[in-house]
Protein backbone atom coordinates (compact mmCIF):
# COMPACT_ATOMS: atom_id res chain seq x y z
CA UNK A 1 0.00 0.00 0.00
CA UNK A 2 1.40 3.28 -1.06
CA UNK A 3 0.89 6.37 1.05
CA UNK A 4 1.16 9.75 -0.57
CA UNK A 5 2.34 12.44 1.72
CA UNK A 6 1.45 15.92 0.58
CA UNK A 7 4.06 18.54 1.32
CA UNK A 8 2.87 22.07 1.43
CA UNK A 9 5.67 24.14 -0.06
CA UNK A 10 5.93 27.79 0.78
CA UNK A 11 5.65 29.77 -2.45
CA UNK A 12 8.74 31.65 -3.41
CA UNK A 13 7.97 35.22 -4.36
CA UNK A 14 10.02 38.17 -5.46
CA UNK A 15 9.54 39.60 -1.98
CA UNK A 16 11.89 36.94 -0.60
CA UNK A 17 14.72 37.93 -2.92
CA UNK A 18 17.73 39.79 -1.59
CA UNK A 19 17.12 42.70 -3.94
CA UNK A 20 13.64 43.26 -2.52
CA UNK A 21 14.97 43.03 1.03
CA UNK A 22 17.65 45.63 0.27
CA UNK A 23 14.97 47.98 -1.06
CA UNK A 24 12.98 47.48 2.13
CA UNK A 25 16.04 48.31 4.24
CA UNK A 26 16.57 51.50 2.23
CA UNK A 27 12.93 52.55 2.66
CA UNK A 28 13.20 52.02 6.41
CA UNK A 29 15.52 55.05 6.48
CA UNK A 30 13.10 57.95 5.90
CA UNK A 31 15.91 60.48 6.16
CA UNK A 32 17.66 58.85 3.19
CA UNK A 33 14.45 58.87 1.17
CA UNK A 34 13.90 62.56 1.94
CA UNK A 35 17.51 63.29 1.01
CA UNK A 36 17.12 61.50 -2.33
CA UNK A 37 13.92 63.40 -3.05
CA UNK A 38 15.58 66.75 -2.31
CA UNK A 39 18.56 65.89 -4.53
CA UNK A 40 16.14 64.90 -7.30
CA UNK A 41 14.27 68.19 -6.82
CA UNK A 42 17.51 70.16 -7.25
CA UNK A 43 18.37 68.13 -10.36
CA UNK A 44 14.95 68.85 -11.87
CA UNK A 45 15.21 72.54 -10.95
CA UNK A 46 18.64 72.77 -12.56
CA UNK A 47 17.53 70.97 -15.72
CA UNK A 48 14.29 72.95 -16.02
CA UNK A 49 15.63 76.30 -14.81
CA UNK A 50 14.17 78.31 -17.75
CA UNK A 51 10.70 77.01 -16.88
CA UNK A 52 11.01 76.95 -13.08
CA UNK A 53 12.43 80.47 -12.82
CA UNK A 54 10.86 82.52 -15.59
CA UNK A 55 12.40 85.80 -14.46
CA UNK A 56 15.75 86.61 -16.06
CA UNK A 57 18.35 86.15 -13.27
CA UNK A 58 20.53 88.89 -14.82
CA UNK A 59 17.79 91.51 -15.24
CA UNK A 60 18.25 94.48 -12.94
CA UNK A 61 15.41 96.64 -11.65
CA UNK A 62 16.46 99.78 -9.81
CA UNK A 63 12.97 100.16 -8.33
CA UNK A 64 13.29 96.79 -6.51
CA UNK A 65 16.70 97.06 -4.89
CA UNK A 66 16.96 94.86 -1.77
CA UNK A 67 13.22 94.24 -1.52
CA UNK A 68 12.09 91.76 1.15
CA UNK A 69 10.49 88.45 0.12
CA UNK A 70 6.99 88.91 -1.31
CA UNK A 71 4.46 87.11 -3.49
CA UNK A 72 6.09 88.46 -6.65
CA UNK A 73 9.63 87.77 -5.42
CA UNK A 74 9.44 84.89 -2.89
CA UNK A 75 13.17 85.11 -2.12
CA UNK A 76 13.38 88.89 -2.30
CA UNK A 77 15.78 90.83 -4.51
CA UNK A 78 19.48 91.67 -4.30
CA UNK A 79 21.46 94.90 -4.35
CA UNK A 80 20.81 95.35 -8.08
CA UNK A 81 17.13 94.49 -7.98
CA UNK A 82 17.63 91.01 -9.43
CA UNK A 83 15.24 88.25 -8.39
CA UNK A 84 16.90 85.99 -5.83
CA UNK A 85 14.65 83.02 -6.57
CA UNK A 86 15.74 82.96 -10.21
CA UNK A 87 19.36 83.35 -9.22
CA UNK A 88 19.18 80.48 -6.72
CA UNK A 89 17.52 78.21 -9.29
CA UNK A 90 20.02 79.06 -12.02
CA UNK A 91 22.83 78.79 -9.48
CA UNK A 92 21.85 75.15 -8.93
CA UNK A 93 23.15 74.46 -12.43
CA UNK A 94 26.59 75.70 -11.40
CA UNK A 95 26.61 73.54 -8.28
CA UNK A 96 25.45 70.47 -10.19
CA UNK A 97 28.17 70.95 -12.78
CA UNK A 98 30.83 71.35 -10.13
CA UNK A 99 29.45 68.51 -8.03
CA UNK A 100 28.91 65.98 -10.80
CA UNK A 101 31.51 66.74 -13.47
CA UNK A 102 34.35 67.20 -11.00
CA UNK A 103 33.63 63.82 -9.42
CA UNK A 104 33.35 62.23 -12.86
CA UNK A 105 36.82 63.63 -13.59
CA UNK A 106 38.16 62.30 -10.28
CA UNK A 107 36.74 58.85 -11.03
CA UNK A 108 38.04 58.86 -14.61
CA UNK A 109 41.58 59.61 -13.40
CA UNK A 110 41.68 57.96 -9.98
CA UNK A 111 39.95 54.63 -10.62
CA UNK A 112 42.26 53.42 -13.43
CA UNK A 113 45.34 54.42 -11.43
CA UNK A 114 44.06 52.68 -8.31
CA UNK A 115 43.04 49.64 -10.34
CA UNK A 116 46.51 49.28 -11.87
CA UNK A 117 48.25 49.89 -8.53
CA UNK A 118 46.14 47.33 -6.65
CA UNK A 119 46.29 44.68 -9.35
CA UNK A 120 49.95 44.75 -10.36
CA UNK A 121 51.40 45.83 -7.00
CA UNK A 122 55.19 45.86 -6.83
CA UNK A 123 57.03 48.80 -8.36
CA UNK A 124 53.97 50.12 -10.18
CA UNK A 125 52.03 50.22 -6.92
CA UNK A 126 54.89 51.96 -5.11
CA UNK A 127 55.26 54.62 -7.81
CA UNK A 128 51.53 55.41 -7.97
CA UNK A 129 51.06 55.46 -4.20
CA UNK A 130 54.08 57.67 -3.56
CA UNK A 131 52.68 60.12 -6.11
CA UNK A 132 49.32 59.90 -4.35
CA UNK A 133 50.92 60.56 -0.95
CA UNK A 134 52.62 63.66 -2.34
CA UNK A 135 49.28 64.71 -3.83
CA UNK A 136 47.55 64.28 -0.47
CA UNK A 137 50.21 66.40 1.24
CA UNK A 138 48.29 69.42 -0.02
CA UNK A 139 44.94 70.07 1.71
CA UNK A 140 42.07 69.60 -0.73
CA UNK A 141 40.81 73.18 -0.71
CA UNK A 142 44.28 74.73 -0.76
CA UNK A 143 45.17 72.57 -3.77
CA UNK A 144 41.97 73.61 -5.57
CA UNK A 145 42.63 77.30 -4.87
CA UNK A 146 46.19 76.98 -6.11
CA UNK A 147 45.17 75.22 -9.32
CA UNK A 148 42.46 77.76 -10.11
CA UNK A 149 44.87 80.61 -9.44
CA UNK A 150 47.29 79.09 -11.95
CA UNK A 151 44.68 78.22 -14.61
CA UNK A 152 42.49 81.31 -14.19
CA UNK A 153 39.16 81.98 -12.53
CA UNK A 154 36.24 80.28 -14.31
CA UNK A 155 33.67 77.57 -13.68
CA UNK A 156 35.45 75.13 -16.00
CA UNK A 157 38.80 75.62 -14.28
CA UNK A 158 37.16 75.38 -10.86
CA UNK A 159 35.54 72.08 -11.88
CA UNK A 160 38.88 70.71 -13.09
CA UNK A 161 40.65 71.86 -9.92
CA UNK A 162 38.04 70.27 -7.66
CA UNK A 163 38.17 67.03 -9.67
CA UNK A 164 41.97 66.84 -9.48
CA UNK A 165 41.83 67.60 -5.77
CA UNK A 166 39.44 64.68 -5.22
CA UNK A 167 41.41 62.24 -7.39
CA UNK A 168 43.77 60.88 -4.66
CA UNK A 169 40.77 59.75 -2.63
CA UNK A 170 39.66 57.52 -5.48
CA UNK A 171 43.16 56.20 -6.10
CA UNK A 172 43.51 55.02 -2.51
CA UNK A 173 39.95 53.69 -2.26
CA UNK A 174 40.16 51.79 -5.55
CA UNK A 175 43.53 50.30 -4.66
CA UNK A 176 42.25 49.01 -1.33
CA UNK A 177 39.14 47.51 -2.91
CA UNK A 178 41.17 45.84 -5.66
CA UNK A 179 43.60 44.32 -3.16
CA UNK A 180 40.68 42.71 -1.33
CA UNK A 181 38.75 41.65 -4.44
CA UNK A 182 41.73 40.20 -6.31
CA UNK A 183 42.16 37.62 -3.54
CA UNK A 184 38.60 36.28 -3.93
CA UNK A 185 38.10 32.74 -5.22
CA UNK A 186 36.15 33.75 -8.32
CA UNK A 187 39.02 35.97 -9.48
CA UNK A 188 41.55 33.22 -8.86
CA UNK A 189 39.32 30.75 -10.71
CA UNK A 190 39.04 33.07 -13.71
CA UNK A 191 42.81 33.47 -13.75
CA UNK A 192 43.27 29.69 -13.62
CA UNK A 193 40.93 29.32 -16.61
CA UNK A 194 43.21 31.58 -18.62
CA UNK A 195 41.61 35.02 -18.29
CA UNK A 196 44.05 37.82 -19.05
CA UNK A 197 44.79 40.82 -16.89
CA UNK A 198 42.54 43.18 -18.85
CA UNK A 199 39.60 40.75 -18.69
CA UNK A 200 40.09 40.10 -14.98
CA UNK A 201 40.11 43.81 -14.20
CA UNK A 202 37.26 44.76 -16.52
CA UNK A 203 34.93 41.78 -16.03
CA UNK A 204 35.62 40.40 -12.57
CA UNK A 205 37.13 43.14 -10.37
CA UNK A 206 35.76 46.50 -11.49
CA UNK A 207 32.05 45.49 -11.52
CA UNK A 208 32.38 44.16 -7.98
CA UNK A 209 33.84 47.38 -6.58
CA UNK A 210 31.60 49.75 -8.54
CA UNK A 211 28.97 49.98 -5.78
CA UNK A 212 31.51 51.14 -3.20
CA UNK A 213 32.84 53.74 -5.65
CA UNK A 214 29.31 54.95 -6.34
CA UNK A 215 28.55 55.39 -2.64
CA UNK A 216 31.82 57.29 -2.23
CA UNK A 217 30.77 59.57 -5.11
CA UNK A 218 27.69 60.76 -3.21
CA UNK A 219 29.86 61.84 -0.29
CA UNK A 220 32.40 63.52 -2.56
CA UNK A 221 29.60 65.41 -4.33
CA UNK A 222 29.00 67.22 -1.04
CA UNK A 223 32.66 68.22 -0.81
CA UNK A 224 32.67 69.38 -4.43
CA UNK A 225 29.55 71.53 -4.03
CA UNK A 226 30.95 73.25 -0.94
CA UNK A 227 34.35 73.68 -2.64
CA UNK A 228 32.73 75.35 -5.65
CA UNK A 229 30.81 77.71 -3.38
CA UNK A 230 34.02 78.61 -1.55
CA UNK A 231 35.92 79.23 -4.79
CA UNK A 232 33.10 81.39 -6.15
CA UNK A 233 32.87 83.23 -2.84
CA UNK A 234 36.59 84.04 -3.12
CA UNK A 235 36.19 85.18 -6.72
CA UNK A 236 38.02 82.15 -8.17
CA UNK A 237 35.03 80.29 -9.57
CA UNK A 238 32.02 81.61 -11.41
CA UNK A 239 32.42 85.25 -12.34
CA UNK A 240 29.63 87.85 -11.95
CA UNK A 241 27.01 88.42 -13.20
CA UNK A 242 26.52 84.66 -13.70
CA UNK A 243 24.42 83.43 -10.75
CA UNK A 244 26.22 81.17 -8.29
CA UNK A 245 25.49 80.43 -4.67
CA UNK A 246 29.02 81.36 -3.69
CA UNK A 247 28.99 84.73 -5.46
CA UNK A 248 25.54 85.44 -4.02
CA UNK A 249 26.91 84.90 -0.51
CA UNK A 250 29.89 87.12 -1.30
CA UNK A 251 27.56 89.95 -2.29
CA UNK A 252 25.17 89.31 0.62
CA UNK A 253 27.86 89.72 3.29
CA UNK A 254 27.77 93.49 2.73
CA UNK A 255 24.03 93.65 3.49
CA UNK A 256 23.55 91.21 6.36
CA UNK A 257 21.95 93.89 8.53
CA UNK A 258 19.74 95.60 5.97
CA UNK A 259 18.87 92.65 3.68
CA UNK A 260 19.64 89.33 5.41
CA UNK A 261 17.44 87.39 2.98
CA UNK A 262 20.16 87.82 0.37
CA UNK A 263 22.26 85.35 2.39
CA UNK A 264 19.44 83.12 3.62
CA UNK A 265 18.53 81.41 0.39
CA UNK A 266 21.90 80.60 -1.20
CA UNK A 267 23.17 79.48 2.21
CA UNK A 268 20.11 77.29 2.74
CA UNK A 269 20.48 75.86 -0.78
CA UNK A 270 24.11 74.86 -0.14
CA UNK A 271 23.22 73.34 3.22
CA UNK A 272 20.18 71.46 1.90
CA UNK A 273 21.89 70.00 -1.15
CA UNK A 274 25.06 69.01 0.71
CA UNK A 275 23.11 67.37 3.55
CA UNK A 276 20.76 65.64 1.11
CA UNK A 277 23.63 64.09 -0.82
CA UNK A 278 24.99 62.65 2.44
CA UNK A 279 21.60 61.28 3.48
CA UNK A 280 20.96 59.83 0.03
CA UNK A 281 24.41 58.24 0.14
CA UNK A 282 23.50 56.43 3.36
CA UNK A 283 20.42 54.98 1.71
CA UNK A 284 22.38 54.04 -1.40
CA UNK A 285 24.92 52.20 0.75
CA UNK A 286 22.12 50.11 2.27
CA UNK A 287 20.60 49.49 -1.15
CA UNK A 288 23.85 48.26 -2.66
CA UNK A 289 25.01 46.32 0.40
CA UNK A 290 25.30 42.65 -0.67
CA UNK A 291 24.81 41.42 2.89
CA UNK A 292 21.44 39.95 3.65
CA UNK A 293 20.23 40.88 7.11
Amino acid sequence: MTTTVGVLAEPVTADSGPRRRRWRRAWRRPASVVGAVIVLAFVVAAAAAPWVATTDPLRTDWSKIRKAPSWTSPFGTDDLGRDNFSRVVWGSRVSMQAGVLSIVLAIAVGVPLGLVAGYYRGGVDQAIMRLTDAWLAFPFLILAIGLVTIMGASLTNATIAIGLGATPTYIRLTRGLVLATAAEDYVQSARALGAGDARLMARHILPNIASALLVQATGMDTVAIIAEAVLSFLGLGVQPPTPSWGTMLNTAQQFLDSAPWMAWWPGLAIFSLALSFNLAGDGLRDLLDPKDY
